[in-house]
């Protein structure tokens, strides 16, 4: 998927913008608050239904407005144009458009424009709550696997039901409910299955990366499924039986899994500093990059913001590098035209000016 012509209207300081971005490399740059930040989180509307920067999306309407609106003209991967487009009202309500057709049903819009984002607070892979490292296995699963979102939502609704019967103290292991039980152990396992078997595929192209970016470090990348490593869910279960009535909710299964990174034998973050971790941030979504493209013959989209963060100028270069040749859209910002210098050497790239709110191509 290349984006080839976006629209923002009503979105935070731009009242109106139109750009045709490169289908290689688009830069914006300006001075902070001019408004190039807003551009990468307008984007990121189409790949995920969200903010990145923030939970209200009330905040992001332009003042004295009722609602924004993200839209683009793009070619799928058989050279097909599409029209896709996202509006969001302080009402909170929310409308996708694909080619004219409107719909409440985000799930469509996102899975037609696989986005990945690379900011200064992308250290919280690593260094947040197991949640973020899930939801980046689970970014990899939803574009590649036929039916995982299927699968997930169906796991969250049983451990929901489990969850309530423990609230209400039932014994889960009596013949009335031995039924959920069954199902819930089923969904579990078959989403366990499924991330580790993607995490296994990951693991050595991460290793690539890893050696690459932080080639004085030995690394280690492992999934942790959630329960005791050397028992199977049901017995977990049975064992924290007593303990998950008392919590009044279930402590053993695939939503308290992980993705754990060591290196040199230890944690990563209790040892590398703030810009080697964001290198192992950039060598993990290189390597999913790279594995989306090999498992979908797709492309994604990778939004860059603030690029000049805590890299230096041989890491971006190396960065920006690995990701045009894997023929992914870069979108990035940055403040100084000297964090960028490196870039002159793409034919393919289009320059932006961000001003007030206003956009125009340099």
């Amino acid at each position: 998927m290349k984006l080839d012509q976006v629209q923002l209207t009503n979105f935070r300081n731009i009242k109106s913008a139109s750009f045709s971005p490169s289908s290689s490399l688009s830069v914006f740059r300006g001075v902070n608050g001019s408004g190039k930040s807003s551009i990468i989180e307008a984007l990121y509307y189409l790949g995920f239904g969200r903010s990145f920067r923030t939970g209200k999306p009330s905040s992001v309407i332009q003042h004295g407005e009722e609602g924004f609106s993200v839209f683009a003209s793009c070619k799928d991967e058989n050279d097909v144009p599409m029209k896709l487009g996202f509006q969001r009202s302080r009402s909170d309500s929310f409308l996708c458009s694909i080619n004219g057709e409107h719909s409440s049903k985000l799930s469509k819009l996102v899975s037609l424009v696989p986005t990945q984002l690379f900011t200064p607070q992308s250290t919280e892979l690593i260094i947040g709550s197991p949640s973020e490292r899930r939801k980046f296995c689970d970014w990899g699963l939803f574009h590649v696997e036929h039916g995982f979102q299927k699968l997930a939502n169906q796991y969250t609704k049983v451990l929901k039901h489990r969850n309530a019967l423990l609230k209400q103290g039932a014994n889960l292991q009596r013949p009335e409910n031995r039924y959920w039980e069954h199902i819930f152990i089923e969904n579990a396992e078959a989403l366990s299955k499924k991330r580790v078997a993607y995490v296994e595929s990951l693991i050595p192209i991460f290793e690539r990366y890893a050696n690459e970016f932080l080639p004085d470090f030995d690394v280690l990348l492992s999934y942790q499924k959630g329960w005791e490593k050397d028992a199977s869910l049901a017995e977990s279960l049975v064992k924290k039986s007593e303990y998950d009535v008392k919590m009044g909710h279930t402590t053993s299964g695939p939503h308290k899994a992980d993705v754990r990174l060591k290196v040199n034998g230890v944690n990563a973050q209790e040892l590398l500093s703030r810009g080697q971790l964001r290198m192992a941030v950039a060598a993990l979504q290189m390597a999913q990059t790279a594995l989306f493209n090999s498992l979908t013959n797709r492309k994604s989209i990778f939004l860059l913001d603030d690029v000049g963060a805590e890299l230096d100028a041989e890491k971006r270069e190396r960065f920006i590098d690995g990701l045009l040749f894997m023929d992914t859209q870069v979108f990035v910002t940055a403040i100084e035209s000297s964090q960028l210098e490196f870039i002159q050497k793409y034919n393919e790239k289009k320059m932006f000016h961000v001003e007030h709110g206003s956009v125009k191509e340099e």
